[in-house]
């Protein structure tokens, strides 16, 4: 699939929004996912995440997240997220877990994306269990009205805890063993799965900006991607 780029917004799209305080985000039906963007648009980035994963961070601040986000802004594609936390497993703490109950509680106040975006440029080392209340509390006053009494009480008290620990299960029965999700971040658009042989387009805002135009100007081309199978290494065969 060559990433070229298309003719970009087409006329009588509707106006864009300003600022990501303007998008509209919601749960999904699910439970377990959170949506933004205008319902409407043409295309669905699902992105799988930890908030302590750095590979993430990589993706949202200096890789296709800014990409993603202008094409929001734009109407043009509507973005999902999945909050894993298995990293709390591996480095031991319990940020991911934190940083996920937050996350649903700043969408109570419409900031969710918004908070997103504050997290991930102020994330800490992987292996630091840095997304304290303490820490997420203070992060959360860069967001215009999200520090609230309410907001406060969610964070200390876990009050989403099992929207973590669904939306971790969620994010589990994506993968192909049992009990383990497919890496974070995981990119699924219009319902196929960022191929391993581009996903670096993800790291590239360029490249991924050309995608998703390119997706969006030929979404059939784009699905013949969801039964893909890479062919397979020669040395699996002794040559």
């Amino acid at each position: 699939m060559a990433l070229v780029t298309g003719c970009g917004q087409r006329y009588g799209d509707p106006k864009p929004y300003d600022t990501l305080a303007q998008v509209p985000e919601k749960l999904a039906v699910s439970g377990t996912t959170i949506m933004v963007g205008d319902p409407t648009a043409e295309v669905t980035v699902h992105l799988y995440e930890d908030m302590r994963c750095p590979v993430c961070e990589e993706f949202e601040t200096t890789g296709g997240g800014p990409e993603l986000q202008n094409a929001v802004l734009r109407r043009e594609v509507k973005a999902e997220y999945t909050l894993a936390s298995f990293l709390d497993d591996r480095f031991g703490g319990s940020g991911s877990k934190k940083a996920a109950n937050a996350l649903r509680a700043a969408l109570d106040a419409d900031r969710f994306a918004e908070y997103h975006e504050v997290l991930y440029a102020n994330q800490p080392e992987e292996e630091v269990d840095g997304f304290t209340d303490a820490r997420l509390l203070e992060l959360a006053e860069r967001v215009d009205g999200l520090r609230t009494p309410a907001f406060e009480s969610a964070v200390r008290t876990m009050k989403y805890r099992s929207f973590v620990t669904a939306s971790e299960h969620a994010y589990e029965t994506v993968g192909t063993e049992p009990g383990k999700g497919p890496g974070t971040p995981t990119a699924v658009i219009d319902d196929v799965r960022v191929p391993d042989e581009i996903n670096g387009a993800l790291y590239d805002p360029t490249a991924f900006g050309k995608l998703l135009q390119l997706i969006q100007d030929n979404p059939g081309e784009w699905q013949q991607y969801k039964d893909y199978k890479p062919l397979p290494d020669p040395e699996d065969y002794g040559y």
